[in-house]
């Protein structure tokens, strides 16, 4: 385990110590602030027979590392979350596989670096010339093969059609948006196109029309989807927009009908609503986003599959304007803490215990492998995977060997091993950092520990040769 590690395994819910200080000093209760039990370091459990599970993977869009008050945010209420960490593990040094939303999603559906693929070099993807290809294996693939019941509801932004859609990579049906972005009543794209679309295997992908808050749509289908008469294992995707802009919460039909209007009028990045949203604004969405997942929980539980039933939660990439990262710097786009730290909560009551906390770093590739171990599922050796499977850690206990953890934007380099981080910005100098004492990036130990900076470096520039390389221009 980490020092990082020992220093927080008695934190407790609801921030870091002293929440209920800061939750006086923002004018919230203490007791809505923390929880009352405590969490306790990562112990495996006793081992006991169980099933392969059922897989509810959900992920938020562009939510901040500390947005759930079970990671300290002082203002933000997520009760539903908070409850779902307190019953299964929380991670507080996971990470996504990029700094954005595209990149990431292709690394936990491929279970590899983005940069393997051509689709992978869009961060993110904004038109339709690539997308994930095909014939590439992915997660929903692999554990069809194995006997898996699949479906991606929610936002797909892998590419689009003709050529891209989730039916064609593995997930037997597919009910949601193509892009990265929608207006939340009226279902239009960046480019003003309308996109909402529902599609099997067999019937291929159609417009499905509803004007309804898009967040309550997904709820609804989630929950109908669980609530099914299952007779093998599923996997259901579960991707929600939310937090993302435009900054229209359940219920802003006068905004959301002024964005249409610019939108429909041609106002290149309308949808972006720079001038629109605020951190009320903004912890509403998310405090939406907690009651839906709570809802959807619920259907899960009350469908009889709560036990057998892993359910992940965790966000896309880091958070943006509005987010609350502290004590991490950067945000979405950046590979600094704040742009690929986040939440990350996993809970299976047959063979996980709850209350637990993990300081381990891990990020979005080793959860592909890991589902896929935890299903009986094989990778494709033509396609060999970049994370490592987590099922000895989180099933036997076994210790995780320090490895590397590696990530690549345009303009920016990082690789994690152990505590030390190997930096590199836009136009920068290379950059150590010591996480378990700087979380904040502030203290450049390059100086310090020159050996070890070339050696990461060196590692990182490795790994950078075996990618595809960024299209010119």
């Amino acid at each position: 385990m980490s020092s990082y590690g020992s220093q927080l395994s008695r934190r407790a819910f609801g921030g870091v110590v002293g929440a209920s200080a800061t939750a006086a000093a923002v004018g919230l209760p203490a007791t809505e602030a923390r929880a009352d039990d405590e969490e306790r370091p990562f112990r495996a459990a006793a081992p006991r027979r169980a099933k392969r599970p059922n897989i509810l993977f959900i992920l938020g869009d562009d939510l901040g590392w500390a947005d759930l008050s079970s990671y300290g945010a002082p203002h933000i209420k997520t009760p539903n979350l908070d409850r779902l960490a307190r019953q299964g593990v929380r991670f507080t040094d996971a990470y996504a596989g990029s700094s954005t939303c595209s990149p990431t999603r292709f690394s936990l559906y491929t279970g590899r670096y983005p940069g393997r693929t051509k689709g992978g070099l869009a961060e993110p993807i904004a038109d339709r010339s690539v997308g994930l290809d095909p014939d590439h294996p992915t997660l929903a693939s692999l554990l069809r093969d194995a006997g898996y019941a699949t479906a991606l509801i929610g936002k797909w932004h892998c590419g689009y059609l003709p050529d891209h859609s989730p039916t064609k990579s593995g997930w037997d049906e597919f009910f949601g948006n193509f892009g990265g972005a929608l207006e939340y009543y009226s279902k239009l794209g960046l480019g003003g196109e309308y996109d909402l679309f529902e599609g099997a295997v067999k019937e291929g992908d159609a417009e499905y029309k509803d004007l309804r808050y898009y967040t309550r749509i997904l709820t609804e289908r989630a929950g109908d989807y669980i609530r099914r008469a299952h007779d093998r294992p599923w996997l259901l995707n579960l991707n929600f927009t939310t937090p993302h802009w435009p900054w229209i919460a359940d219920g802003d039909e006068e905004e959301s009908a002024e964005i249409v209007r610019r939108i429909k009028a041609g106002q290149e990045g309308a949808l972006w609503h720079q001038d629109g949203g605020s951190v009320a604004k903004y912890t509403e969405m998310v405090e939406d986003l907690d009651r839906s997942v709570g809802q959807v929980l619920g259907a899960l539980r009350r469908s009889g599959q709560e036990r057998d039933t892993l359910v992940f939660f965790a966000s896309d990439n880091g958070g943006e304007r509005f987010s609350y990262n502290w004590p991490l710097s950067g945000n979405k786009g950046s590979l600094k803490e704040g742009g690929i730290r986040v939440p990350t909560l996993v809970r299976w009551p047959a063979r996980i215990d709850g209350g637990q906390v993990s300081h381990e770093p891990v990020y979005t590739p080793d959860w592909t492998a890991t589902l896929l171990e935890l299903a009986g599922a094989r990778p494709d050796p033509a396609h060999p995977l970049d994370g490592t499977s987590l099922a000895p850690y989180l099933l036997r206990g076994a210790e995780l060997a320090e490895r590397e953890l590696f990530w690549r934007v345009r303009g920016e380099r990082a690789l994690r091993r152990g505590k030390w981080k190997y930096y590199r910005g836009k136009g920068g100098p290379d950059q150590l950092f010591d996480l378990a004492a700087d979380r904040r990036e502030q203290a450049d130990r390059s100086a310090d520990e020159p050996e070890l900076l070339a050696e990461l470096k060196t590692a990182w520039e490795r790994t950078e040769g075996e990618l595809l390389p960024y299209p010119q221009g």
